[in-house]
């Protein structure tokens, strides 16, 4: 079939990746160039973060999360970018007078799912044999099941494969001004084509009731003291800062949810918070360099669920709010068996 997609950010990529593998022909418009500096997917940590995001998600993300987690490989053995794949586990823990709100933190999951059983408590000790550089701290939880994709290789080599492909046309830098069942508008043409897939987040704001942008913002940070492996969180009462190991000691650091569809700079306020906990996680991070700082908006609906659309030769896909690495592969699996395949 020859097929549209519009919006090329992370779900656009994870669409173009199964279409291709299916032998389909693609034209991919995005308003960003190729490399999707703008897009959110760029942004992210990447986390598949299954049970930590319990607390505050419906059961459905859950679901869709275990079933990317076993998506996730072969989508990257493609781009022959396994080793962007973790799942080492993840930390959980929190400074002492916080004790209280991990506990509650971690009842929490398990109430949710049996599944939240495998969450181990560590004391010192535990903390030690798994991340000696967290041993300072006296109590935490691992949880086995969770790790990451490393987002910005993602998108950089997805972007190399797509752009050199023989079955991809892609028009960068380009507005679509209106889609619908088996066309997309730009500069005033109708292209026609089999089947349109319309994945352009906040971008279709026009299309979908009640879309809004919840603002996020992380530091890069290149740490030469810090020695993490495994995604990280530090409960706090007003914020969960995560910490996302990468390559040569390079941590991407967040916690911010802002209902605002604002891209400025990061405020005073949100560095010195952001910075100020995660030297409380690690003093090593005092002589860390700040290499970068990203703000950017994730598309979400009032359930802050994930929504599938389909009618005849188009299927919408958006709302992946602050889950999009980890339940991007399932929703595009989803779309497709309940669309283009039925």
């Amino acid at each position: 079939m020859n097929i549209a997609i519009a919006g090329v950010g992370l779900v656009g990529r994870v669409l173009a990746l199964n279409l291709l593998e299916a032998g389909h022909t693609l034209t991919l418009f995005d308003e960003d160039e190729a490399y999707g500096e703008k897009s959110a997917g760029m942004t992210a940590a990447g986390m598949l973060a299954v049970f930590a995001e319990l607390e505050t998600a419906e059961s459905v993300i859950f679901e869709h999360g275990k079933r990317s987690i076993s998506l996730w490989l072969p989508l990257l053995k493609i781009l022959d970018l396994e080793d962007a794949y973790q799942q080492k586990g993840s930390i959980i823990t929190a400074h002492p007078q916080d004790y209280s709100e991990l506990e509650h933190f971690i009842f929490t999951l398990k109430a949710k799912v049996e599944e939240a059983s495998s969450i181990q408590l560590l004391d010192s000790r535990g903390i030690e044999a798994l991340e000696p550089d967290l041993a300072q701290h006296k109590k935490a939880f691992f949880i086995p099941q969770e790790g990451q994709v490393d987002a910005q290789r993602f998108m950089k080599v997805s972007s190399d494969y797509l752009l050199n492909h023989p079955n991809v046309s892609w028009h960068e830098n380009t507005k679509v001004q209106s889609l619908g069942e088996g066309f997309v508008s730009v500069d005033g043409e109708n292209k026609d084509y089999d089947w349109v897939f319309d994945s352009r987040g906040l971008g279709a704001n026009e299309d979908i009731e009640n879309l809004r942008g919840v603002r996020g913002e992380v530091f890069w940070l290149d740490a030469p003291e810090v020695n993490i492996t495994r995604p990280t969180r530090m409960l706090h009462p007003r914020y969960k800062i995560y910490i996302v190991p990468r390559p040569n000691n390079r941590y991407v650091i967040g916690a911010t949810e802002i209902e605002s569809e604002d891209k400025s700079p990061m405020s005073v306020r949100s560095s010195l918070e952001l910075l100020s906990a995660v030297y409380a996680v690690h003093s090593g991070f005092a002589e860390a360099r700040i290499v970068k700082t990203l703000t950017n908006c994730r598309p979400t609906l009032k359930d802050n669920l994930p929504k599938i659309e389909h009618a005849d030769k188009l299927t919408r896909i958006n709302g992946l709010y602050r889950h999009g690495y980890l339940l991007a592969p399932a929703i595009v699996e989803q779309a497709l068996n309940e669309g283009i395949y039925k």
